[in-house]
């Protein structure tokens, strides 16, 4: 992979550079200092993703990633930024990770890995690739077929479409687009169960659906998801904010 780092501080410049040299999986790594430095790079030749910092004079990252994605071919793009008020703008601009300075190897690892996962789905849905991995086919978990009781009658609900849970007592509640379904199952088994099907816990009583999220609502400190179509809007517990952020994010680039 060819790798642009933008970041108008010098230490952090440097640092995040060595860091991902040291990671092994780049052909090259490429540092500017400035938004209108890393333009000129990307006329110049090829990048498949930029790690850039957001708050820098003149072009600034949420800028840039703009910009680039009115390219032909654009690159992936990762924010690593020490404010984390961006990150819903990052959403917007379908960012594939949102990392928190000081950058941590192993956190750094972790956002290389997705942009892999992103390079690899992005050359599997290209047309000239194998068609049964365009599809989708291969790879994603299978679509659970869950068994829910109504009026004395057994019916199935497919897992893709639970939009949230929420906890019950020793229940927990599915809600799909136009019911809901009381199943006698605790939620941490389903946290555990669910989690490679893109469920992720919001609350201590609540897992959404991350394909079912519309829209990242915050303000006033409060993280909030909103469900398609026009559905709740579902609060993030504080202590879970960080992590859905990312996970919704890493979503949104896999879409």
């Amino acid at each position: 992979m060819r790798a642009l780092v933008v970041d108008d501080e010098p230490p952090a410049l440097s640092e995040l550079s060595y860091l991902l040299e040291r990671d092994g999986r780049f052909e090259r790594v490429r540092p500017v200092a400035s938004g209108a430095d890393a333009l000129r790079v990307l006329d110049d030749g090829e990048v498949d993703v930029v790690f850039s910092d957001i708050s820098m004079p003149g072009l600034d990252g949420m800028e840039l990633a703009r910009v680039v994605a009115r390219s032909e071919r654009p690159p992936l793009v990762v924010f690593v930024t020490a404010h984390e008020e961006h990150a819903v703008d990052a959403f917007a601009v379908q960012a594939v990770d949102y990392v928190m300075k000081p950058v941590s190897p192993a956190r750094l690892a972790q956002a290389v890995d997705r942009v892999v996962g992103a390079l690899a789905q992005r050359t599997a849905t290209d047309p000239a690739q194998d068609p049964e991995r365009s599809t989708g086919t291969t790879g994603e978990p299978a679509d659970e077929r869950i068994a829910v009781e109504l009026g004395g009658v057994t019916r199935f609900v497919r897992r893709s479409t639970v939009r949230y849970v929420q906890a019950q007592g020793d229940y927990v509640r599915l809600f799909t687009g136009s019911a809901s379904h009381l199943l006698r199952v605790p939620l941490t088994t389903l946290e555990t169960r669910w989690a490679e099907a893109g469920f992720v816990r919001i609350h201590r009583s609540t897992l959404v659906n991350l394909a079912h999220v519309g829209q990242v609502r915050q303000g006033q400190g409060r993280l909030a998801l909103r469900l398609l179509p026009d559905g709740p809007e579902l609060p993030v517990a504080r202590r879970h904010a960080r992590a859905v952020r990312e996970r919704v994010l890493a979503a949104a680039a896999d879409a």
